[in-house]
């Protein structure tokens, strides 16, 4: 009975099995591909099982050995298939990324293009503004585009319509720079050459022109015509507070009993107004070096207008109508005397100059005031001072009115007086000679190194004209007309 019960089972497991095989075949492991396709290929010729004799053991129970084919689910194929799509994903990354950049490069080139083309259209356009050096650095920025092209071209494997249309474009700008520049060469560089070489024969000749006219005058001299030009500024350096204190004057020292003396004299003003701190220098060398005879302190003086003449500095007295003389030795006002009918305060001072209601001045006839009164309506008036006692010696009164003048001097008893023109240039245009008390009409230009003059000091010892220019130490050559004998 128990033998039958066990060969039942058995055909009963060969059934099933048969089953089985009949609806999933898989291939036996002797046959295994280690390609995708393989996987799936039907082997009909093997069989999916196969037929074992059975035994008793000592219980009665029947044992038998059954032969499984290799049905399992090949794992190993699918993990080598795995880290293949995963090698694949990172290559596509990276492809990715070189694509994004080149796609950055091109934008890029195509703006540079873009520039270039412009610059050759208005090289086109305005022929006479380009020369051999513009020529040469298109010609570089398009041989630096073309290498970096060329680069592209090597990155991108296979066929690339934007880079290939990118580098004819190169191309196309290379040959057109050519051809302008060989157009050029016979005509507008050799035009603008010609144009160079005239400019360079004015300038000599005006040179020449300037060397001419600037006679030599001893100092104390006026044996001249009056100014008729003026030099380029020549910049000494900032004022020794800094460049906060842009008002103020400065200037050399002037005496007829000592012409070879050497003292140059600095006042930059304190909060815009007044004279406070001062410095003495004996010698131009001791000017540039910043190193100082003297600093002394005087409380107080106002406005830009003072001057240095004979070892006292002449100024307006703070707050009145008082011309002050001060002994730069002992630093000690000496001498203290009003200017009759004088407008103080800030009245009557000169066009973008606050504080400057007297403006002393010294020439090779000695010193002056430049002022305004109420009686003379703002106009120009101008006194000659004995330098030792503060005494109104003469008076001339002017049609000028004084707030329209940016800035005045004398020279040989002549009133200079100057206007804005612009932030770069003032003209001299008016002058009174109080030798004849005629007025008069020039046009000399002043070239400024900054906006405002502060003031104008002559120096007769020199003939130079000292200019505080917004905190700038500058001075000026004047240039005489001769005056030639009858």
């Amino acid at each position: 009975m128990q033998l039958l019960k066990a060969t039942g089972l058995l055909l009963l497991l060969q059934g099933a099995l048969a089953a089985d095989a009949s609806s999933t075949v898989l291939p036996s492991p002797s046959n295994r591909r280690d390609s995708i396709p393989s996987l799936l290929k039907p082997e009909s010729h093997l069989e999916p099982f196969a037929n074992v004799t059975g035994s008793l053991d000592d219980h009665g129970v029947c044992q038998c050995s059954v032969y499984l084919p290799d049905t399992a689910f090949p794992v190993d194929r699918v993990e080598r298939i795995e880290i293949l799509a995963q090698q694949l994903s990172v290559k596509f990354d990276i492809e990715i990324s070189k694509v994004s950049q080149y796609t950055k490069d091109i934008e890029l080139y195509e703006q540079r293009i873009l520039n270039l083309t412009k610059k050759i259209e208005y090289l086109e356009k305005t022929s006479v503004s380009y020369t051999e050096l513009d020529f040469q650095l298109i010609r570089l920025e398009i041989k630096e585009m073309e290498k970096l092209v060329t680069q592209l071209k090597v990155s991108l494997t296979g066929n690339n319509v934007i880079v290939e249309q990118l580098y004819v474009e190169i191309k196309n700008l290379s040959l057109m720079v050519n051809e302008l520049e060989s157009l050029d060469k016979h005509n507008i560089l050799a035009v603008r050459r010609e144009i160079a070489s005239l400019q360079r024969k004015l300038q000599d000749c005006e040179a020449s022109r300037n060397q001419s006219t600037n006679h030599y005058f001893p100092p104390g001299t006026c044996s001249h015509g009056g100014i008729v030009n003026i030099s380029q500024p020549y910049m000494v350096q900032l004022n020794w507070r800094g460049f906060g204190f842009k008002q103020g004057g400065w200037g050399r020292y002037s005496s007829p009993l000592a012409p070879g003396k050497e003292l140059y004299w600095i006042a930059p003003l304190t909060s815009a107004r007044y004279i406070e701190y001062y410095r003495l220098h004996e010698s131009y060398d001791d000017l540039l070096l910043f190193k100082y005879s003297k600093e002394n302190r005087y409380q107080f003086g106002d406005g830009s207008g003072a001057v240095v003449y004979n070892n006292f500095m002449y100024f307006n007295v703070y707050n009145s109508r008082d011309m002050g003389k001060l002994d730069v030795n002992t630093n000690t006002l000496v001498l203290r005397r009003a200017l009759t009918n004088a407008a103080f305060n800030n009245r009557f001072s000169y066009a973008g100059v606050s504080w400057q209601d007297m403006d002393f001045a010294v020439d090779e006839n000695g010193l002056w005031v430049i002022y305004s009164t109420e009686t003379s309506t703002g106009n120009i008036v101008i006194s000659k001072i004995n330098e030792t006692t503060l005494e109104v010696l003469d008076t001339w009164e002017t049609r000028q009115y004084r707030p329209s003048v940016s800035n005045a001097f004398m020279v040989c008893g002549v009133l200079y007086a100057t206007r804005i023109v612009n932030t770069r240039k003032e003209e001299i245009f008016y002058t009174y000679d109080t030798n004849t008390r005629t007025e008069g009409r020039v046009s000399i230009i002043i070239d400024k190194m900054l906006e405002t003059i502060q003031s104008l000091d002559y120096s007769p010892i020199d003939r130079r004209l000292y200019v505080y220019n917004d905190g700038y130490l500058v001075r000026h050559d004047l240039i005489f007309q001769p005056i030639i004998p009858a």
